[in-house]
């Protein structure tokens, strides 16, 4: 584990030194800037909070990098955000429940008959309903609605879940850095530092 944090911390101050002017997707919004660490005791208290465990992987960057800040897309969000089920809206009346098993273990969605007297009215109510990502946390936004989650509870747990259903496209694994298995937290941040580094090596 320790191996491959330091391989994380190398690789994004390389980032950080090749994009001083931001080029790579949402990097503006957090400009390679880490929050605070979170303390072991931090970490137990939300655990017990909530009623999870964290899986170790993402614990250990929350202890040894940063709670939220530099990362894919719009970067990460700090711990504390990742219950609210809108990123772009954090109403705490609307939250994740993570102590409920994550309910899929392959790409789903639902598929409502567009004939339907109620059709609009089910959707809202059904397809958007918070138990679909119950047993996740919200760990990034993809922008336009899409959320990046760490799965905590259940089958899929350590593994990157999407949550793309402001367009219709379900909930399904995260394969959108080239991977076509299923991916842990650290291998996904470290495949957004690989490409990202690649892709502005390449435009320098």
């Amino acid at each position: 584990m320790t191996d491959s944090l330091d391989s994380i911390k190398t690789k994004l101050t390389q980032l950080r030194d090749l994009d001083k002017s931001f080029k790579t997707f949402g990097s503006s919004t957090h400009k390679y800037h880490l929050n605070s660490t979170k303390s072991e005791q931090d970490l137990l208290d939300f655990e017990k909070k909530y009623n999870i465990k964290l899986p170790q992987q993402y614990r250990d960057f929350l202890k040894n990098i940063g709670n939220g800040g530099a990362g894919p897309y719009y970067g990460l969000q700090p711990l504390e955000s990742g219950l609210f089920d809108d990123l772009d809206n954090k109403d705490k009346t609307f939250l994740i429940n993570p102590s409920v098993a994550f309910p899929h273990s392959g790409a789903w969605n639902l598929d409502f008959p567009e004939d339907e007297e109620n059709y609009f009215e089910l959707k809202d109510k059904e397809y958007f309903d918070p138990k679909w990502i119950s047993g996740a946390l919200r760990i990034c936004n993809f922008g336009c609605g899409v959320f990046i989650n760490l799965i905590v509870n259940g089958e899929e747990y350590g593994n990157v879940w999407v949550d793309d259903r402001c367009s219709d496209a379900g909930i399904y694994p995260d394969h959108y850095f080239g991977n076509k298995n299923k991916i842990d937290f650290l291998t996904w941040y470290e495949l957004w530092l690989d490409k990202s580094i690649r892709e502005i090596g390449n435009a320098n």
